[in-house]
């Protein structure tokens, strides 16, 4: 079983978002993933929880977590978004960097671009790891 960490800083948009794509698309006993935060926020923000409800996931109660060095080591692919030098070293793992834009504070009009960009990268990822529902 594969472990993918999506990681960004607040662990309260980009990395939920990716998170729970990929836990929709990816075969469950084939790959799951995680993420974390390197500074975790109170909550998932509002915007993020409203884009993902349009698409029938729901992180409202999703609580943002502290990425540890622990957490990290459970990872085959660490994929970063936006938390720079804070962001750990797993050894071992293939590390990929997806620079996409913090949705904290935008209108929804601006979350769902950068929740269906965040899926497009999802799912070249559940593809290239070889763990689709299909595959």
């Amino acid at each position: 079983m594969k472990t993918i960490l999506f990681a960004c800083v607040h662990n309260a948009g980009r990395s939920q978002m990716a998170a729970a794509l990929f836990n929709r698309l990816a075969d469950p006993a084939a790959a799951c993933a995680i993420s974390a935060g390197t500074e975790p926020g109170d909550r998932v923000h509002t915007e993020v929880v409203d884009a993902m409800r349009e698409l029938g996931i729901e992180l409202a109660r999703n609580q943002p977590q502290k990425l540890t060095p622990e957490l990290a080591q459970q990872a085959q692919v660490l994929v970063t978004m936006g938390c720079g030098d804070k962001c750990p070293f797993v050894p071992g793992a293939r590390v990929e960097d997806w620079p996409l834009q913090d949705p904290k504070g935008q209108p929804l009009h601006v979350v769902r671009v950068i929740r269906d960009e965040i899926e497009r990268l999802v799912t070249d990822l559940v593809i290239r790891e070889g763990v689709g529902r299909l595959s």
